[in-house]
């Protein structure tokens, strides 16, 4: 068989098409540069829209525009931004915590910036759940993950063991207040990211960082079990 036997032209397009929605972006555009056959294949708009829903499911807003063309362009326009907007939010966290603690109303308030910039749990696990990133990051990004976007737990077990951060652990102390609720005083939980996930420690620590100061817990800390020094290091603080 001749190699012109293997070029695009002999597949018909609906085989084209089936071999190019099974990639993701960036192989897809490789794809595209390969010829022009395979560039007028990869730049469908159902193969972008299909990828840009998949990526960012909240994100549905150009879709109420049966007209609307270009998905490609959209894709990568979003693609760009986001990663813009969720730099800022890792910028702040780090600048925030500086010095070892982070403010309930940072933490939190960084939470609510990742979904009001709509990331979708591709984003996350490309920009946050990352070894090179503090281990404050990585619990931010877990945390949006299962609460705000409600991802299944085992896709981000898949994550954090892909990412290499499953075994990244935090200690996480709380002082609460006596009422018929709780026993109060000091409380601690150290705990695993991948067991965070599976529910290991019954929803406590994700319960108590989401409260955070209320009339029950007077203050709140998680702080990494492994850093450097032999004291302590605070990671954030809820007060």
């Amino acid at each position: 068989m001749s190699q012109s036997d293997y070029s695009y032209s002999s597949l018909p397009k609906e085989i084209s098409l089936k071999i190019a929605s099974s990639l993701e972006a960036p192989a897809l555009s490789s794809l595209a540069c390969c010829s022009r056959d395979w560039q007028e294949i990869c730049v469908s708009d159902c193969l972008w829209k299909s990828l840009l829903k998949e990526r960012w499911p909240l994100l549905c807003g150009a879709d109420k525009d049966p007209n609307f063309k270009d998905w490609r362009g959209f894709y990568v326009k979003q693609h760009e931004e986001q990663k813009r907007q969720a730099e800022s939010v890792i910028n702040l966290v780090e600048q925030r915590s500086l010095f070892g603690s982070l403010n309930a109303v940072d933490y939190l308030h960084a939470i609510s910036c990742l979904e009001r910039i709509q990331l979708g749990f591709r984003d996350v696990q490309m920009l946050l759940l990352k070894p090179e990133l503090n281990v404050l990051l990585n619990l931010i990004g877990l945390h949006y993950c299962l609460n705000n976007l409600q991802v299944p737990a085992f896709h981000i077990t898949e994550a954090l063991w892909s990412g290499k951060i499953a075994d990244r652990q935090v200690c996480v102390k709380w002082r609460s207040t006596y009422n018929f609720r709780t026993r109060g005083g000091d409380q601690s939980r150290c705990v695993y990211l991948k067991d965070l996930v599976k529910g290991e420690d019954d929803g406590e620590v994700l319960t108590v960082l989401e409260r955070g100061a209320t009339y029950e817990l007077s203050r709140v800390q998680v702080s990494d079990p492994f850093s450097g020094s032999g004291d302590e290091h605070e990671l954030i603080t809820i007060i």
